[in-house]
């Protein structure tokens, strides 16, 4: 019996907030079920474990960061568009570090509720990119060049890997606008 209160939206804002206050890694069902005052057993009327909770979690992230990239592009194009992208998706990783951390393993490809807020989340990448004349798996090849530079850099940052006293803010535009050069460059197939 579900007790009075409490829904599967409630299970997962306490769990998303316990990813971002103690990490994605340290969650678990005892502790969202701690901070809801329920015991872990309660919590599957609401969701499928701790695997399902970890995906409601992902879809919430995605969701979350795809709305903030689609806002930051909106009115933008070519070099503006990138950096403000690129400003987005950094504030992200920092505001709400468990859920960014969430979002970053592809969806199993029978799930096709986050599958769809995946792509929803990658249009207005795509779209900042087709404006540089990237289409296609061009445009695939270069968001997954995006990604990966945004996301090398937020980790690593979060990781306190950068020991050199130089503004980090700085670097991360340097290397926005050499990635935006790129891009310009059309260095695909």
């Amino acid at each position: 019996m579900a007790r009075r209160g409490l829904s599967r939206g409630a299970v997962g804002e306490t769990a998303a907030r316990l990813a971002d206050e103690r990490g994605y890694d340290a969650l678990t069902l005892g502790a969202v079920a701690a901070a809801l005052g329920v015991r872990p057993p309660s919590l599957y009327n609401h969701v499928d474990g701790l695997h399902g909770l970890r995906r409601d979690l992902a879809l919430r992230g995605v969701q979350e960061l795809g709305d903030r990239l689609r806002d930051a592009a909106v009115g933008r194009a070519g070099a503006d568009a990138l950096a403000a992208l690129a400003v987005a998706y950094r504030a992200y990783a920092r505001e709400r570090p468990g859920l960014y951390c969430a979002l970053q393993g592809a969806a199993d490809p029978g799930d096709t509720e986050l599958r769809d807020a995946v792509m929803r989340a990658l249009q207005p990448v795509l779209a900042v990119l087709a404006g540089y004349g990237l289409q296609g798996d061009a445009a695939i090849h270069a968001a997954r060049t995006l990604r990966s530079a945004l996301h090398g850099f937020v980790e690593l940052e979060r990781l306190n890997g950068f020991g050199i006293d130089v503004d980090l803010d700085r670097s991360y535009g340097w290397m926005v606008a050499a990635l935006s050069a790129g891009m310009r460059a059309g260095t695909g197939d």
